[in-house]
């Protein structure tokens, strides 16, 4: 009879049944005992309170009884400690038990116990494992201090068992140093002080690459998992390792195959993009990769995950591969879709007629989601290759006549890209699309239409008919639709404004009194302001011509990119997402890709072949031995300034201006009686008169005055004061208190040298006399041009002030972003070839907690004190703001903010020629965020 008949039993009065038996002379009925109180545990039953009777049973011969018992041990441990702590004497004999397993056993049991008692025991016995005569004893050892640097790593570290970890890497037993490897990559995710100590270098990583050939497939894993996280001296030696991991790729296990991948991807970076090396190794790549896709649905999952990153990375690697993308009748839809991605990717002129032959077969099938992924597929295919973009009207003019519904709606929306990326060139068909009006009930492809009837308005006769049979419902319409019938409208307005006046006013009404919808309201009082006050403007906003759209707007940032190649074969790589965004309660290591010598950077410039040369940066900042008389000799002219205020310049006027002779008002009086009020009544719609008007004065964050010379070292002198910007000037904000008995005079302040050559730009001007206990408040302009001498903290000033009674000195802390300038906003361009520029190690990434703003507000706070959005994205639902500063001694410093919708804690890169001015730039990020 099997162990299945200890889960079955539901006797009462068990708990005393089973102490009676686990205190019997028997051997026999106590391991029937254990049995029975494990299955009770294992169906959720409490039998904690046997707890002191099975650690009873510890001390026996038979393995499989302490096997049980160890596994009641880990379980219950935890909620009686000072029971459990009887069982240790236990444990430290059988860790010197002649059975190499029962050592094992213990170790690892004694590792599993998370109870800071008994930790204490452990150490002896695990250091003596770590060096035990059996591999088995020390391969299990190894594991158990990565269990115990999670318990208390300080222990670990002051014990010395990190070096003992470390020697295990030369072992003789593979599984030994596989175990060792797994146990380190553990220690150095959640330990920054452990880095140190286990740091890899080329003789460990050597002695791993023996040990690979040996180790069993899960054991290759964790060793090539580590050697992708080192990062060899020079190109020889990244070649060296990629000669010698390549045999991996024909392994049969498909997880060794990614982990090998993953640490050639990563290698490739560093090696000559033109040597033959690397044509050799993208080569090799692709039979394994192609191999993976014949093994279970699943793992042809993960496989296409990881391609896909792969193809965006290097899509030479598959460029010949795109037969093995075809789709097979029998794939899982979640197989289907992810082929179907990566087929687009690799699509070229030379193969894009089999592409488009294909999916137009896969627009056939019966599965919906996939016909509908089908038909985008073909209109991704026009926009990315211009020679076949007729071809795929053409079969997209063919799908729509087949009158199948989604394929119908699908195929519009894509047209309406298509006309995007070529515009005046397929017009024609639009009298087709507009044959099916009467089908489409998805808000994505009635908004398709409309915005077709909306800007090729000139050219369909009726296009006033076909908007007011949309304008019939428009209460019950989607959000997207009521807003592209808004503009459409508007649109057609503007092209014919004698005969659609009635239109307008209807859709304008319907946005801006019937809607409880923020989005729809504003943007109908905005077409209405921009129609009543200036028809020429209006034309110039609404009908303005429209960017391309780009090739492939569903790719992955670059930098996100780069960070996920770095995670292959790992979920990482399935998310399509770094494990920050879907691993909470420890700290995960950014990882990022070496620099090869054509240096990626987070923004791709596609419109600009030849990047601007960077601009200069200074090296250092001086030392107390290189003092610069004036700091401003340090500004080696970066770009010209931006003007903030370009745009609003460019805004029609506040208020209406007379109308120039000949001008016609093409609404009349129609739309300022629709709201109420003549002409001038725009106030009354809670200031929409200011919408183009003047933009109000930015807001400078000032920190509250603090402290800097108490009363008591000042002889009676109290003075507090915070420092500020305005009109780009930099002042001391000072209130002099006077607490002694006897009136002050005679003021005056020096400054000390310091970093940035702050120094007064004018003598302090102040009442003479202060009578006691009375203040006076003044504003001292500093500018940047005395002494420069290196302070730490690098923001110190020394100041001392005089007066009638004495001289007083005190230091105090200049927040880092009053020295920010008006002038730190980039060019893209130039942002981009900075980024390059400066080295990969001047990075320097930090988190600013509690942060309650969202991407817009947080570049708008940032902007108000001169760090400038350079630009912004969304990649996988979080927000990038990339932004540069400039300080007043031409120091420039790039940043990369990630902000996650939802969450309070955003991450910080910062970047600058000038590594030691990063931390004191974090502070200055959350001190402007936090007020």
């Amino acid at each position: 009879m099997t162990d299945s008949k200890y889960f079955t039993t539901t006797k009462k009065g068990e708990i005393f049944e089973l102490k009676a038996e686990l205190n019997s002379d028997k051997k026999e009925k106590k391991k029937e005992a254990v049995k029975k109180v494990i299955a009770s545990m294992t169906v959720g039953k409490d039998v904690s309170a046997l707890f002191a009777d099975v650690v009873n049973c510890m001390q026996t011969d038979n393995l499989e009884l302490k096997k049980l018992v160890y596994l009641y041990l880990m379980n219950y441990a935890k909620t009686q400690p000072d029971v459990a702590i009887i069982s240790v004497n236990t444990f430290v004999r059988d860790c010197e038990d002649p059975n190499p397993l029962i050592r094992a056993l213990a170790v690892r049991t004694m590792g599993c116990i998370r109870v800071d008692k008994i930790t204490e025991y452990l150490c002896d016995p695990l250091r003596k494992c770590l060096k035990d005569e059996d591999p088995y004893v020390r391969k299990t050892a190894a594991v158990c201090v990565a269990k115990l640097h999670d318990i208390n790593a300080k222990l670990v570290e002051d014990q010395g068992f990190l070096d003992a970890l470390k020697d295990l890497l030369s072992d003789s037993n593979p599984m030994v140093v596989a175990n060792a490897v797994a146990a380190i990559s553990e220690i150095l995710e959640t330990s920054d002080t452990a880095q140190t100590s286990l740091e890899m270098n080329s003789n460990t990583i050597n002695k791993l690459l023996t040990a690979l050939n040996e180790c069993t497939e899960w054991g290759q894993v964790f060793i090539l998992d580590s050697i992708s996280n080192y990062n060899p001296k020079d190109d020889k030696e990244a070649q060296s390792i990629c000669e010698r991991v390549t045999p991996r790729l024909a392994h049969a296990n498909a997880a060794v195959v990614l982990s090998a991948v993953k640490v050639i991807m990563k290698y490739m970076e560093i090696l000559d993009i033109n040597s033959e090396t690397v044509t050799i190794l993208v080569k090799k790549l692709s039979p394994p990769l192609v191999t993976l896709l014949s093994a279970e649905p699943e793992i042809q999952y993960v496989a296409l995950r990881n391609i896909n990153l792969i193809v965006q990375k290097r899509p030479d690697i598959l460029k010949t591969e795109m037969k093995v993308f075809f789709v097979k009748y029998n794939d899982p839809i979640y197989v289907k879709l992810e082929k179907l991605d990566i087929m687009i990717r690799l699509t070229n002129q030379g193969n894009i007629a089999q592409v488009l032959a294909e999916l137009k077969e896969y627009a056939a099938e019966v599965d919906v989601d996939f016909v509908r992924k089908s038909v985008r597929a073909i209109g991704r295919c026009a926009i990315k290759v211009e020679q076949a973009a007729e071809r795929c009207v053409g079969t997209l003019l063919d799908l729509i006549q087949t009158k199948v519904n989604y394929v119908v709606q699908e195929a519009i929306v894509v047209i309406k890209d298509i006309f995007r990326k070529y515009p005046n060139k397929y017009e024609s068909i639009i009298a087709t699309l507009c044959e099916n009006l009467d089908t489409l009930d998805e808000p994505e492809a009635r908004a398709s239409m409309i915005w077709i009837i909306g800007e090729y308005a000139e050219r369909i006769d009726n296009a006033d008919e076909l908007l007011e049979s949309f304008l019939e419902g428009f209460q019950d319409e989607n959000t997207q639709v009521q807003l592209q019938l808004l503009t459409a409208i508007v649109k057609l307005f503007l092209k014919r404004p004698t005969d659609t006046q009635e239109l307008v006013q209807q859709v304008l009404s319907l946005a801006t009194q019937d809607s409880d919808n923020p989005d729809l309201r504003d943007r109908g009082y905005i077409y209405w302001r921009l129609l009543s006050t200036d028809p020429a403007a209006a034309k110039e906003v609404v009908l303005a011509e429209k960017p391309l759209i780009s090739e492939e707007t569903d790719l992955i940032e670059p930098t996100l990119l780069d960070e996920l190649i770095c995670h292959i074969a790992s979920l990482a790589s399935v998310y399509h997402k770094p494990p920050s965004a879907f691993v909470e309660g420890r700290g995960t290591m950014r990882r990022s890709l070496p620099r090869n010598q054509s240096g990626e950077a987070p923004l791709s410039d596609t419109g600009a072949t030849n990047a601007p040369a960077p601009v200069q940066q200074p090296t250092v900042i001086p030392g107390v031995d290189s003092l610069i008389g004036d700091l401003l000799d340090m500004d080696l002219g970066g770009p010209t300034p931006y003007q903030q205020q370009q745009m609003m310049n460019q805004m029609p006027p506040s208020a209406p201006a007379a109308q120039p002779q000949g001008a016609i008002d093409l609404l009349g009086e129609g739309l300022d009686n629709l709201l109420g009020g003549g002409g001038g009544g725009l106030d009354s719609l809670g200031g929409l008169s200011d919408i183009f008007g003047s933009v109000s004065q930015s807001s400078f964050y000032t920190p509250p005055q603090e402290v800097w010379l108490p009363a008591a070292k000042g002889k009676g002198l109290e003075v507090t004061g915070t420092f500020a910007r305005r009109n780009k000037q930099i002042f001391m904000e000072l209130t002099f208190t006077n607490k002694a008995m006897q009136p002050m005079m005679g003021f005056a302040i020096q400054f000390n040298k310091n970093s940035f050559g702050l120094l007064p730009a004018s003598p302090l001007q102040i009442q003479s006399p202060l009578p006691p206990n009375q203040s006076a408040s003044v504003s001292l302009p500093l500018n940047t041009q005395g002494q420069v001498q290196k302070m730490d903290p690098l923001a110190t000033v020394q100041v001392a002030v005089k007066n009638n009674i004495g001289v007083f000195y005190y230091s105090c802390q200049v927040p880092m972003h009053v020295l920010f300038i008006e002038e730190g906003e980039m060019d893209k361009k130039d942002f981009l070839a900075s980024w390059k520029e400066i080295p990969a190690q001047n990075e320097v990434q930090k988190t600013i907690d509690g942060v309650q703003h969202n991407a817009d507000t947080v570049s708008q706070k940032l902007r108000n004190n001169n760090v400038f959005t350079i630009a912004k994205r969304n990649v996988e639902g979080q927000d990038m703001l990339y932004q540069s500063l400039c300080l007043t001694n031409g120091i420039r410093v790039l940043a990369e903010l990630k902000i996650q919708p939802g969450m309070s804690t955003f991450t910080l890169s910062l970047k600058s020629g000038v590594q030691d001015i990063c931390l004191p730039i974090h502070q200055a990020f959350d001190n402007i965020l936090h007020n």
